[in-house]
């Protein structure tokens, strides 16, 4: 088969690579689908991720297909079913699994490869977190499952509810799912973007404040004047992945209010906050990482409603053999829309 292989910094080939075989509780599923996504990014650009992968390594998370095998011991799926596979599953017996804390799990199960035309899914992931596709729902759609779950775990993590007056920072397509999940929560939307096109976006999925954050301009007076009193916002999220954009978020929340740094900032990066500002004003911060079943199993519903439309968040599709193309105009200029990989073209 051919696959997306990931060697190092920016080093990705499109390489001939045996079809896996599976195991008795394992399926083997014809990629329909598979969407860019900024993780993918970081680990092209930075050529390593220490949860996920090791190099050399077949590359993408985010897919949807039909299962074209299924092991001996799978009882939930058979061979023609066109399914949802999310890019990982917990142990669900460690100490944090125990404590409905999963998107933690001491043994979290990664799966990689999606840019490919076949994957091999885990009986862990096959049994927790793979779902069928209703009649109506895409492949495309359905791979957006993955990331949407992840918004989904950072708006409840933050405690947003109807009324209140949320923030996003970064407008890329996590930022924007983000705008768009927190307006179906009965919040009011304020989002920060680098360009009109994003701001356009944001407007067009429910954002009523759209503030401008040009380069080395601090939007924190503009966002506390959108709202009640000039305190601040009751949420913010940031979701940029910056030490600055992360102080600017403390700067953007109201006395009593919640910060959460959904953006990972590169690794070993220190950021430093008022110490005054976060005791005096009572903030409430805290950061948001990857998903729960639960959270794939809503994301999933929400699409099938049409509660999401991935097309707000999809802008390009592309045959595999532009995978590694793909990536770098992504490079060149990340916060793009996604696009859709598709093996079969």
């Amino acid at each position: 088969m051919i696959a997306g292989v990931l060697h190092g910094k920016e080093d990705l080939r499109l390489e001939r690579t045996p079809v896996p075989s599976i195991g008795p509780a394992d399926i083997l599923v014809r990629v329909r689908a598979a969407l860019t996504c900024g993780t993918d990014l970081k680990v092209y650009l930075r050529g390593h991720h220490a949860k996920m992968i090791t190099l050399p390594s077949p590359l993408g998370h985010e897919l949807a297909g039909d299962i074209v095998e299924a092991g001996a011991a799978v009882r939930r799926f058979e061979v023609g079913d066109r399914i949802v596979a999310a890019n990982s599953a917990p142990c669900h017996k460690c100490f944090h699994c125990r404590r409905d804390e999963k998107n933690l799990c001491e043994n979290l199960l990664f799966v990689n490869g999606a840019f490919a035309e076949f994957i091999r899914i885990p009986g862990r992931v096959v049994e927790s977190n793979t779902h069928r596709l209703p009649n109506h729902v895409d492949y495309r759609e359905a791979a957006l499952s993955e990331p949407l779950a992840c918004v989904l775990n950072g708006i409840d993590e933050t405690g947003v509810r109807p009324g209140d007056t949320v923030t996003v920072i970064g407008l890329g397509p996590i930022g924007l799912m983000f705008v768009r999940v927190a307006k179906i929560a009965g919040a009011r939307v304020i989002a920060v973007g680098r360009r009109q096109e994003q701001l356009d976006r944001a407007e067009h999925l429910g954002a009523e404040g759209l503030i401008e954050s040009r380069r080395g301009y601090d939007p924190s007076d503009e966002v506390r004047r959108c709202t009640e009193g000039g305190r601040g916002s009751d949420a913010v999220i940031e979701a940029v992945g910056s030490p600055h954009a992360w102080r600017q978020a403390v700067s953007m929340c109201r006395p009593g209010g919640k910060v959460n740094f959904f953006g990972g900032c590169p690794r070993d990066t220190v950021v430093c906050l008022d110490t005054g500002r976060l005791h005096y004003a009572s903030l409430e911060l805290r950061a948001t990482f990857h998903h729960t079943p639960r959270h794939i199993l809503e994301s999933l519903e929400l699409i099938a409603r049409g509660d999401i439309m991935p097309t707000d968040f999809i802008g390009a599709e592309a045959p595999l053999s532009d995978i590694a193309s793909i990536f770098r105009r992504l490079a060149v200029r990340s916060g793009r829309l996604k696009t859709a990989v598709l093996p079969g073209e």
